[in-house]
């Protein structure tokens, strides 16, 4: 019963995903013109303004290790 239920419900799923086109599914006429139209050529991206300026904040100390018990990387 698993196995049918399975089986099944990818079917649904194929049917359901279909293949893609949206809308109407419909055969084209045979003697009908192909209209095409050129892309339009891509904008170029603007850069982006520069960041205000912030003060530098010194870094926190690093912590310290209270029990001196660990050891430095090799």
């Amino acid at each position: 019963m698993k196995r049918t239920a399975r089986i099944l419900v990818g079917g649904l799923v194929a049917l359901l995903a279909g293949c893609g086109q949206k809308g109407a599914l419909y055969l084209p006429d045979k003697n009908a013109q192909v209209v095409t139209t050129a892309a339009a050529p891509p904008v170029p991206a603007q850069p982006a303004p520069p960041a205000p300026a912030t003060p530098a904040t010194p870094a926190a100390p690093a912590p310290t290790d209270q029990n001196d018990d660990s050891q430095a990387p090799k």
